[in-house]
């Protein structure tokens, strides 16, 4: 996948419209420029980033949350996660979410990489985050903020997922990850970082 080979796909920006502006979404409409010479339009969200924790308890069991999504309508099963707030390191911003929304501070961290959300129609990137070492502590979360905080065995988990119970696209995309550093076919650089 190298930038010159791939040259042939590429689409060339031509010009843009603010289609929405929200308190920390943005919808925008480009007309670009296609491999063929033609033009077309390129409707998506602009998001400003956010991270997942995969946050691995001493039991063996994975720290999840169970909270209502309102666009979809459901109470969805997932691992932590939050947005970036503007100039917020990832790293930084994976402990204070961890924290805020179960309480939970870790010794270890590891960066498993980066995942584009949704490349159909918005920009949106989640840093993949594991952590290990787990405290329990006090919540903090926002005023308008409800979730439980649970865990399940990784077996547990992925069961659900079978069963479509677990649907979440970050938390399936996350069992990939647990399953093969489990398994030690992919590595995580582990760093003591003071939470």
């Amino acid at each position: 996948m190298t930038e010159i080979a791939d040259r042939h796909l590429v689409e060339q920006y031509i010009r843009s419209e603010l289609v929405h502006q929200g308190s920390f979404l943005q919808v925008r409409k480009d007309v670009v420029r296609l491999p063929n010479g033609g033009e077309s339009s390129r409707e998506y969200v602009l998001h400003p980033g956010a991270v997942v924790v995969i946050g691995l308890l001493d039991n063996g069991k994975v720290l999840l949350e169970r909270q209502f999504r309102y666009p979809v309508g459901l109470v969805m099963t997932e691992f932590p996660a939050g947005k970036l707030d503007a100039g917020e390191a990832p790293l930084v911003c994976a402990q204070r979410e961890l924290l805020e929304e179960t309480g939970y501070t870790a010794r270890e961290w590891a960066y498993a990489g980066p995942m584009h959300l949704a490349i159909g129609y918005s920009d949106e990137v989640i840093h993949v985050f594991f952590a290990r070492g787990l405290a329990a502590g006090e919540r903090q979360l926002d005023a308008d903020e409800f979730l439980d905080v649970c865990s399940m065995t990784p077996e547990q988990l992925l069961a659900g997922v079978a069963a479509g119970q677990v649907t979440d696209a970050k938390t399936l995309s996350c069992c990939l990850w647990l399953q093969n550093v489990q398994s030690g076919a992919w590595r995580l650089e582990w760093q003591a970082v003071q939470s």
